[in-house]
């Protein structure tokens, strides 16, 4: 049983999920290395263009391949794989180049975001202190996951591992930004929530009637940078493109 709990305990790990595909995993819990690694491992696949790879994505701590596996072995690929793998240390790698930072002009509080004060105080911080803090702080998107579209951003500073509400909200709308365990996040449209309710933007990551339905990927960077309600409705009068103001720099 030790010796089984210890080969399970062996990162990265390469194993087929059912017929849908192979999974990469680099760690057993969320890590910042681990998630760049994740990162990196899916956009170094990419550049391989592997004929049998239909799509390549970065979860959390994983990458996910989709490969018909009723059409294609996985024992080679496999093999290939174990050698990208082994050919150096993802855990060191660095951030694939051509990622976007985005900065989102966002409504901290007030009626549009009524939990700041809350999560503030349970942070220990007062509610200029919260607005620094979250507004500072550079958040990469560690996935786009549960809905279309939607990021997991971290992370915050120790003092916001907030937990989760033991109640739901019943619904905040699109573009609220949202603050749990370090993380913040972004929801694409109204829905309910266990998160707290921190803040507002008129920024949607999802777009079904854009070119570009997806604007974010995982490895962009965003900055939440705080506006004042006069500001918030000015902008919200003008940009209707779902970009809320967002301005954009490409990252080397």
């Amino acid at each position: 049983m030790t010796e089984n709990l210890e080969l399970q305990e062996t990162w990265p790990q390469i194993k087929t999920v059912g017929l849908a595909g192979i999974i990469v995993t680099f760690s057993g819990a969320l890590s910042e290395p681990a998630n760049r690694a994740a990162i990196a491992f899916s956009a170094a696949v990419g550049e391989m263009e592997w004929g049998e790879i239909e799509e390549s994505n970065s979860t959390l701590v994983s990458t996910f391949l989709r490969i018909d596996l009723s059409v294609h072995k996985s024992e080679p690929i496999i093999e290939r794989l174990q050698e990208l793998v082994d050919s150096k240390d993802w855990l060191s790698a660095l951030l694939p180049t051509g990622r976007t930072l985005w900065r989102v002009p966002t409504l901290f509080g007030t009626g549009r975001a009524p939990q700041l004060a809350e999560a503030a105080e349970m942070a220990g911080r007062t509610v200029e202190q919260a607005i620094t803090d979250l507004s500072t702080t550079r958040m990469r998107v560690l996935t786009i996951g549960f809905a279309p579209g939607q990021p997991y951003l971290g992370t915050l500073p120790e003092h916001w591992n907030l937990p989760r509400q033991t109640n739901i909200t019943p619904n905040v709308p699109a573009g609220s930004l949202v603050t749990a365990v370090r993380q913040f996040c972004l929801f694409p449209y109204d829905t309910p929530t266990g998160w707290r309710h921190v803040g507002a933007t008129g920024f949607l990551s999802f777009r079904p009637n854009s070119a570009h339905p997806f604007p974010l990927s995982a490895g962009d960077e965003m900055i939440f940078d705080p506006v004042s309600e006069a500001e918030f409705v000015q902008i919200e009068s003008v940009d209707h493109s779902g970009n809320g103001g967002a301005q954009t720099e490409v990252l080397g």
